[in-house]
């Protein structure tokens, strides 16, 4: 592991570690040797259990800060890799970037500091000059987790907008993403759908501004018609009021469009006409053709029933083909127990028999795959989500999860293969592993309208 005093690429020696990290990630703060400058170093290692989506990301942060050129965003600097080197037991990749002395605004907020309107608004305008430029690029590039502990008030009294490990480089996306970024009370809900836009990185800082404003998170604060209320407690001038709801719209189209937009609102006062809509717009997909998949749900419970991954794969060809495949395999398993029984009067095992054994495993693991079900519920009123797995009459392997504990769902693939995923406080939960990726959306778009439409 690292140290202080070490020194990376003989280049960068590290002094401190900064802020908290997950496992397998650290930030330094380091020496560049060749300037005499200090830097912020921040390191990923290379595991087995790491997902190859958190090293793309990894990546594309370091690519797109190359690009950046803003005065209050960290310079990129370099970009490089340890290969087991000095003792390392995996392989770390590095990202150096200019270090900006300073607090972050969560980090104030965790002091106990409340900030004036006047405050709150001066840091609304230089976060909105940042997402001007940013969302102005050929092609927008999305920051896509904007919150106090991603913005550092510099010693010079200016905002900087740090930590771009969620960034898209992209104003908008054909379809859905399957690597679903931001925190939970400042992300909007189309982010959660994969269809991160320009405005959604104005719902956040509406969110973060709303933090510092009450100094309570927006997921703590209580909710009417979808939108964050935090009237209570605090004075406000009215126009400043409406200005952040219009930020934090949960109807996307009922968000200011742009940065720029919102920094004009902000400066002379003037509120777009919201539309009479008075419902969130809930997702487009439609259930697939063919799908098997069976869900049922009310305000309280959402009942979920997932095929067999076999049976699935029968249904990808047509009634006839289907039957035969079928009809081949208990033709097979016949021949292998009629087999059996007469090589074991007659006393005599060969080589054909083994080769019967192996079709008989293979045989045995075909019909798991069409008997085995899986069977998910989500219960607001117990306040748990169970996931069991049924083997045509048996049910096995039963989890439980509080929903209170569960974090954000998003979709994860392996190939053509996609599984629905939400972290838990101590694991993850998985199901749905044998999916394709129309049905894999569609069930998940389902899910966050159950999970945030109540």
């Amino acid at each position: 592991m690292f140290n202080p005093n070490q020194c990376l690429k003989e280049r960068y020696q590290l002094q401190e570690k900064l802020g908290r990290t997950a496992a397998g990630r650290q930030t330094w703060l380091a020496t560049d040797l060749q300037s005499n400058e200090q830097v912020t170093v921040k390191l990923l290692a290379f595991s087995p259990e790491m997902q190859w989506e958190e090293l793309k990301l990894f990546e594309r942060e370091a690519q797109v800060l190359q690009a950046l050129n803003h005065p209050r965003i960290p310079r990129y600097r370099d970009y490089f890799s340890l290969d087991k080197e000095a003792g390392l037991q995996l392989p770390w990749f590095g990202l150096v970037q200019d270090y900006i002395p300073g607090d972050s605004l969560q980090e104030l907020l965790d002091k106990n500091k409340r900030f004036s309107e006047e405050q709150v608004r001066a840091i609304a305008s230089q976060v909105l000059d940042i997402l001007i430029y940013l969302h102005e690029l050929s092609p927008p590039v999305l920051h896509r987790d904007i919150k106090p502990s991603n913005l550092i008030f510099g010693e010079d009294k200016q905002v900087y907008l740090v930590d771009f490990g969620a960034v898209q480089a992209q104003a908008a996306v054909t379809g859905v993403t399957f690597t679903v970024v931001g925190t939970s009370g400042y992300a909007p809900l189309e982010q959660f759908w994969g269809r991160a836009v320009a405005a959604s990185d104005l719902y956040a800082l509406g969110a973060t501004l709303i933090h510092l404003l009450t100094g309570t998170a927006p997921a703590d604060l209580p909710q009417k018609e979808g939108r964050v209320y935090f009237r209570d407690g605090i004075s406000l001038d009215s126009h400043f009021i409406a200005w952040i709801e219009q930020m934090t719209e949960i109807v996307l189209e009922k968000r200011f469009s742009s940065a720029k937009q919102a920094k004009y609102s902000l400066k002379y006062g003037q509120i777009q006409q919201s539309s009479s809509t008075s419902h969130p717009v809930r997702g487009k997909l439609s259930k697939p053709s063919g799908s098997l998949i069976k869900l049922k749900a009310d305000r309280d419970r959402l009942e979920i029933t997932l095929p067999a991954p076999g049976l699935r794969k029968l249904t990808q060809y047509s009634l006839l083909p289907a039957l035969m495949i079928v009809s081949f395999y208990i033709g097979i398993l016949m021949t292998i127990i009629g087999s059996l029984l007469s090589s074991i009067d007659s006393g005599y095992f060969d080589v054909t028999l083994i080769m019967f054994c192996f079709l008989l495993l293979a045989s045995i693991f075909w019909f798991y795959q069409i008997g085995e079900r899986t069977h998910v519920l989500f219960d607001r009123n117990r306040n748990y989500l169970s996931i069991k797995r049924q083997l045509w009459f048996m049910y096995y392997g039963q989890q439980q999860f509080r929903l209170t504990n569960l974090g954000n769902a998003f979709l994860m693939n392996r190939g053509a293969i996609y599984e629905i995923r939400i972290p838990s406080v101590r694991s993850m939960c998985k199901f749905g592993g044998a999916l394709g990726e129309h049905e894999s959306t569609w069930l998940l778009q389902e899910l966050l309208n159950w999970l945030y439409f109540k």
